[in-house]
């Protein structure tokens, strides 16, 4: 059933499509691959056209209908060990390896091989399919995607994410404000640090501060919630800094997150760490040397994705699926935006977030036949 999926889902895992950088060949095989089969392709582009959505409608051009997502970015492989090449998609038994084919290519690989199923069915409603860039550094191609949506007068009726969620329904998810701290600070002989300020150090005690919020959020957990763990959680992914061990840092950057419960206000949080940081770390800091500074960024705040809209979708994918169960992760989709943005929306699709930006990352092939049946059935369904 699904060996036209894996002949595409390995051109897809060859494009080491990265998030952050241009997207032009993965998108122009994409989009080459559906203009084969007749369908118009829309483009949607970031202010420097380096990286692309890709949307194409399958049946007629009316309001309603199912919207396929899925994102063409995959986490980076520096550091990781691999028995394989991440870039080229290798079979060995029923595994299919390669960076990307969980999360999520594999769906990508279902939906583009079942265009012609969707084309030989009388459907009654359309079928979206939209791509998207950068979701794994917090859905920068959204906004990009809703804005051509809005332009383009789309409606669909339903969403489907399709991230990786073993075929399960789910309705909601924790939000993510993706966070960076740059400080810079004074360098001087570390014969005397005193006289300097080091960035690091500084870095250090922000690091405790994130810690110390997240240790009472985790003692103050949400009772009788379905999420695990039932409460917002922090992470410092990535820090950098400072020249030579004899010299006190004159700069140091981390990259950090939060993942805030549905529901829970993120600002007075991280306007906590902002506060501690402009109020108690940086006057000592500036009474050495003037120049130092501590700037705390938000690169993009996730929405989390709620219960509000989801019925009408979740309802669908039970009638397609038969699974009357509803469920929650806590990874991040672009599944908050579209609720966001007045969508009806669940997450579903094949395969398990555990193997997710792992080394030796896979889909096995029963997983690539589930959600190929999922497109059939899904179209079926539209066919009635």
């Amino acid at each position: 059933m699904s060996d036209k999926a894996i002949e595409i889902l390995e051109r897809l895992v060859s494009f080491p499509s990265v998030s952050g950088l241009p997207t032009h060949e993965i998108v122009n095989y994409i989009k080459d691959f559906l203009e084969g089969h007749g369908l118009d392709v829309i483009l949607s582009f970031d202010d420097k056209q380096e990286r692309a959505n890709v949307f194409a409608t399958i049946g007629p051009k009316i309001d309603g209908g199912v919207l396929l997502n899925g994102h063409t970015d995959v986490v980076a492989v520096e550091g990781q060990k691999w028995a394989t090449d991440p870039f080229t998609l290798t079979k060995k038994n029923d595994f299919l390896y390669g960076r990307g084919s969980v999360d999520m290519k594999g769906f990508l690989a279902c939906a583009m091989a079942s265009v012609p199923t969707f084309q030989s069915l009388n459907l009654k409603k359309p079928i979206h399919l939209a791509f998207t860039f950068d979701e794994e550094t917090g859905g920068f191609g959204m906004p990009v995607l809703l804005k051509s949506l809005k332009l383009e007068k789309i409606c669909p009726e339903i969403i489907i994410v399709g991230e990786p969620t073993e075929m399960n329904i789910v309705t909601s998810h924790k939000g993510g404000d993706e966070m960076r701290t740059e400080i810079t600070g004074f360098e001087v002989h570390s014969c005397n640090p005193s006289r300097g300020v080091s960035a690091i150090s500084a870095a250090m005690k922000i690091i405790s501060k994130i810690e110390e919020i997240g240790k009472r959020l985790a003692n103050n957990p949400y009772k009788n919630s379905p999420f695990e763990p039932p409460y917002g959680t922090f992470n410092v992914g990535t820090i950098e800094g400072g020249a030579a061990r004899n010299a006190t840092a004159g700069w140091c950057n981390f990259d950090w997150e939060f993942r805030p419960m549905p529901g829970e206000d993120n600002v007075p949080i991280i306007s906590e760490i902002e506060k501690y940081a402009e109020e108690v770390i940086l006057p000592p800091m500036k009474s050495i040397n003037k120049s130092a500074n501590i700037e705390i960024i938000t690169e993009v705040s996730v929405p989390s994705f709620d219960e509000r809209l989801s019925e009408k979708a979740a309802n669908f994918v039970s009638e397609v699926t038969g699974k009357n169960s509803r469920g929650v992760v806590s990874f991040g989709t672009d599944a908050g935006y579209f609720s966001d943005g007045g969508y009806s929306t669940v997450v579903c699709g094949p395969g398990t977030i555990s193997r997710a930006h792992a080394p030796d990352e896979y889909i096995t092939i029963d997983e690539m036949d589930q959600g190929m049946k999922f497109m059939k059935d899904i179209a079926a369904k539209l066919a009635d």
